[in-house]
């Protein structure tokens, strides 16, 4: 963006764990090192205090709302917010917001971008026409080129209207070097972790898709059964989904090799103590910022080899790719991992450090966001 001061508006449902509010989150604080006015419109949540010292200024209404009543309430409320705030431009990363945030910027006559974040299942006629907002925007971005080629089968849209842009990881942040050992240690303690007991960490939501079934299946099945498998990540209320995957884990004789740790806030130190880093999502991720951010801190991943961790990892190289939904094929490669050289282990997760920050850093994501600002912008 030029010199001038520009006003930019992102909308997300509510500001709580997840990849879309992480995003939005670095694009305000790119914004806000550009010298340029950054305000998000979520419901509050977890993430919250991280977006103010971002730089955001928050304003906290429910957006998250399908209710085509209150969809057309919330235009009116963002056309006051974008009056009253002269915002110049509207970022809409999620579907439910989008609706509103799209009809406000147009009465506005203001440039709409949206993030085509996932690969949003289309089971219904209704389903498709709800989903179609997402590729309403003057520009719309995919987070990978699985995206990108998944927005061009669906909508007939002029494709020099889609941007490429992967997401990034803090490379200071998610540095080995810098997450001291006893951040680790502590994690070992509260997770019930022996020294020297392997540990393959699977950081995700716990909901049905993420794997976490596959995962137990897995670890019933390897030959190093004295490997600890935890889950990171919060049921978000699925108590019940929570309750069946212990339940399975007893069934298959690995109850006390599991561990559900909920949600951690100290992630680099979570998978500085992991051996292996896993994503086993049977169904396609949009990208799977997790695997970036396990290679960031020089970690052997293993992921399902489907959707974005084909632009993640390179096989052999940063990582490894199993078929989605084969646990034998998932166990055998923990197996072949653990029974490897220590020293070899140590030289595949330099290199995949190595290639994150040459083509995934937070800076790149940063810089592209505000070249697509500004080609709106003038």
């Amino acid at each position: 963006m030029n010199s001038q001061p520009r006003t930019i508006l992102q909308i997300l449902p509510r500001l709580d764990a997840g990849g879309a509010e992480r995003v939005a989150i670095e694009i305000a604080e790119a914004v806000r090192l550009a010298g340029h006015r950054s305000i998000i419109a979520a419901e509050d949540g977890h993430l919250s205090p991280l977006a103010a010292r971002a730089g955001a200024e928050l304003i906290h209404f429910n957006l998250a709302t399908k209710n085509p009543f209150k969809i057309w309430r919330n235009t009116q409320k963002l056309r006051a917010i974008i009056s009253e705030n002269q915002v110049d431009l509207v970022h809409a990363h999620s579907r439910a917001p989008a609706w509103s945030a799209f009809r406000a910027a147009k009465s506005a006559g203001i440039p709409f971008v949206t993030t085509y974040h996932g690969a949003y299942g289309e089971s219904s006629r209704l389903k498709k026409r709800y989903n179609k907002v997402m590729a309403a925007g003057d520009r719309v971005v995919a987070v990978s080129h699985f995206i990108e080629n998944l927005i061009k089968s669906r909508y007939k849209i002029d494709s020099n209207k889609i941007r490429v842009i992967h997401n990034g990881v803090d490379l200071q942040k998610f540095d080995p070097a810098s997450v001291r050992g006893d951040r680790a240690v502590r994690l070992a303690k509260d997770w019930r972790i022996e020294n020297g007991q392997p540990a393959i960490l699977l950081p995700a939501r716990l909901t049905g898709w993420k794997g976490q079934r596959l995962f137990i299946r897995a670890l019933a099945k390897m030959q190093h059964d004295e490997a600890v498998g935890i889950l990171i990540g919060s049921d978000q209320g699925r108590h019940k989904y929570t309750q069946e995957l212990l339940a399975l884990a007893e069934r298959l004789g690995v109850g006390g090799r599991l561990r559900l740790a909920g949600h951690v806030d100290d992630m680099p130190a979570a998978l500085k103590l992991a051996d292996i880093v896993v994503n086993c999502s049977t169904e396609p991720e949009a990208f799977g910022r997790t695997i970036i951010e396990a290679q960031a801190m020089a970690k052997i991943v293993v992921a399902a080899g489907h959707g974005g961790a084909h632009e993640t990892i390179q096989p052999n190289v940063s990582g490894f790719l199993f078929p989605p939904g084969d646990e034998t094929a998932l166990a055998a490669i923990f197996d072949a991992i653990l029974a490897g050289d220590a020293d070899l282990r140590l030289a595949f997760g330099a290199r995949a450090r190595e290639e994150v920050g040459m083509h995934f850093s937070i800076e790149a994501m940063q810089t592209r966001y505000l070249h697509l600002y500004a080609e709106l912008l003038g």
